[in-house]
């Protein structure tokens, strides 16, 4: 299960609007996130900046962290907001101090990161009190966007893991094709 990386080749097709609000609009990613003027987030999996840009405007800085360069590129391409850092990274590898993000969020890409390792990196930089927003791909939808459902992790699945990390939960809606959860470390 997860690991699986989106194909640069098709970074295009992420910025497809009606198709990406149609499981997570700007609203509800900016309603879970509850951004403040001088926060410092990271967007987990970035990919092409689509939802980067829908948060940037409200923030003080947000690290666009993507493991594959070539999505980086793509952004370049499109234009990156003054606020954003682009940081090519995978997500166990987050070369943060600890407590130095405000929160982090993670928009259909937490199936790519999702481990032990990965969520004590995370679990580590986020400071005291700090938000961790995760909307994903459900294991029991029904496959018909997103990634295979072997690849995928159940709410469940993924509550337990942040727990396993001291994460307090406030927040889990399952619907029929994702996930969103809210955490706080």
């Amino acid at each position: 299960m997860g690991f699986h990386t989106f194909d640069a080749d098709r970074a295009a097709k992420l910025e497809k609007s009606a198709d990406r609000y149609r499981y997570l609009s700007r609203e509800e990613l900016l309603a879970a996130i509850d951004p403040d003027a001088g926060d410092v987030l990271a967007d987990l999996g970035s990919g092409t900046g689509f939802f980067t840009d829908d948060v940037a405007p409200f923030v003080d800085t947000i690290h666009a962290v993507d493991v594959q360069s070539e999505m980086h590129e793509f952004y370049r391409q499109k234009g990156v907001p003054d606020n954003v850092e682009l940081l090519t990274s995978d997500v166990a590898g987050l070369p943060f101090e600890a407590d130095a993000l405000s929160g982090a969020f993670s928009t259909m890409t937490y199936h790519e990161f999702a481990g032990p390792e990965a969520i004590e990196t995370v679990a580590r930089v986020i400071e005291p009190g700090g938000r961790l927003v995760i909307i994903d791909w459900a294991a029991d939808g029904d496959g018909e966007a997103g990634p295979p459902l072997e690849e995928r992790y159940s709410a469940t699945e993924a509550v337990d893991a942040l727990r396993a990390d001291d994460f307090e939960i406030s927040r889990v809606d399952e619907r029929p094709e994702t996930f969103l959860l809210i955490a706080t470390q």
